[in-house]
C-alpha cells in the first residue's frame, strides 16, 4: 500500500501556483465520487477559500441517490457551490431515446453534453459575475492515471483553447493525476470524512447509477439498489434496440436480474435509513 501524498507535495505545475499567486479562481468539479472528495480536500489545504468554488452538474434520476446532499456536507466551510443543469431540461434518458442509443466509449456524449457543456457554461458566468478573478481560471478535474490506459494518457496540465478566449485565461488541471485508490481513501478518512455511501454498499465507482464503463459486477449491484430504475435502462434497451453496455448484452442478460416487479424496494430503502445512509 503506497504511502499518501501530504497535500503540500501534489504536484503543482509552477504555472499553476503562479496563477494561485495571481488570484485566479480555482474550480472544483465534483461528481460527489471519491476521487473528487479527495481533490476538494487536498485543493483546500493550497488553495485560498476565497479562490475557490465548486461546481457539480445534476443529473437527476440517474445519479446515485444522496449525491448532492453528499457533496454539502463535506464542502470547506466557506466554498460556494454552484450547480450546471443541462439547458434543455431534458434528462439524460430523455436524450438517449431521442437519438436511439445509449453513449459508447468513442462517442460520449453524455459527459460533453450533461457535465462539460453545462459546467464550463457556468464557470464562464461565474468569472463574468466575479470580476475579481480578472478572467483567470483553473478547471481542476479528479481524473488518475491507473484509472484506465486512456486516462493515464493525460496531459495533467494545459491550457484550455476553447475556453481561454474573451478575456479569459483558462487551464485545466488534473491535481491527484497520480494518486493511487488508496491515497484517494486515505486523504478522506484522514480529513475525519466518509466517502457517498454506494462504496459502503459495494459499489467500486460512483458516477451514474448505470454507466457504460460499470463493470458487471456494479451493475448488478446498482440493479439490486434501485430496481425501479434498472426497469427502465431496461425496458429503454428494448424500445431502442440498443444495449447499455458496448457488449452488446442487454443488461438483464449482463447481470442476471430479470427486470421485473419492483419486489423489495421499500425493505431495502428501510434498510439503508436504518443503517444511516442516504439510499434509495
Amino acid at each position: 500500500m503506497s504511502a499518501c501524498r501530504p497535500a503540500a507535495d501534489l504536484q503543482v505545475p509552477p504555472e499553476c501556483r503562479d496563477m494561485i499567486r495571481r488570484g485566479a479562481l480555482v474550480a472544483v468539479n465534483h461528481s460527489g465520487g471519491k476521487d473528487s472528495q479527495s481533490m476538494t480536500i487536498l485543493l483546500a489545504r493550497i488553495v485560498p477559500r476565497d479562490q475557490l468554488v465548486v461546481v457539480h452538474a445534476p443529473l437527476g434520476e440517474v445519479e446515485w441517490p444522496g449525491t448532492i446532499e453528499h457533496i454539502e456536507n463535506t464542502l470547506p466551510a466557506g466554498v460556494p457551490l454552484i450547480f450546471a443543469p443541462v439547458a434543455s431540461g431534458k434528462s439524460l434518458l430523455e436524450s438517449i431515446e431521442e437519438r436511439g442509443m445509449f453513449p459508447a466509449p468513442r462517442l460520449r456524449w453524455c459527459t460533453a453534453s450533461y457535465k462539460r457543456g453545462p459546467i464550463e457554461r457556468e464557470l464562464r458566468r461565474y468569472l463574468k459575475a466575479h470580476p475579481r478573478f480578472a478572467g483567470r481560471l483553473v478547471s481542476a478535474m479528479g481524473l488518475r492515471r491507473d484509472e484506465s490506459a486512456e486516462r493515464a494518457k493525460r496531459i495533467p496540465w494545459k491550457r484550455s483553447d476553447r475556453n481561454s478566449r474573451a478575456g479569459r485565461e483558462w487551464f485545466d488541471w488534473l491535481p491527484i493525476f497520480d494518486l493511487t485508490v488508496d491515497d484517494v481513501f486515505r486523504v478522506i478518512r484522514d480529513s475525519g470524512q466518509s466517502p457517498h455511501w454506494v462504496y459502503a454498499q459495494g459499489l467500486s465507482r460512483c458516477s451514474c447509477s448505470f454507466c457504460l464503463f460499470s463493470s458487471r459486477s456494479d451493475l448488478r449491484r446498482a440493479a439490486e439498489l434501485r430496481p425501479d430504475l434498472y426497469k427502465k435502462y431496461s425496458r429503454l434497451e428494448k424500445r431502442i434496440g440498443h444495449t447499455l453496455s458496448p457488449s452488446g448484452i442487454p443488461l438483464p442478460a449482463l447481470t442476471g436480474i430479470p427486470a421485473g416487479p419492483d419486489a423489495g424496494t421499500s425493505g431495502l430503502s428501510d434498510r439503508l435509513r436504518n443503517e444511516g445512509v442516504a439510499g434509495p
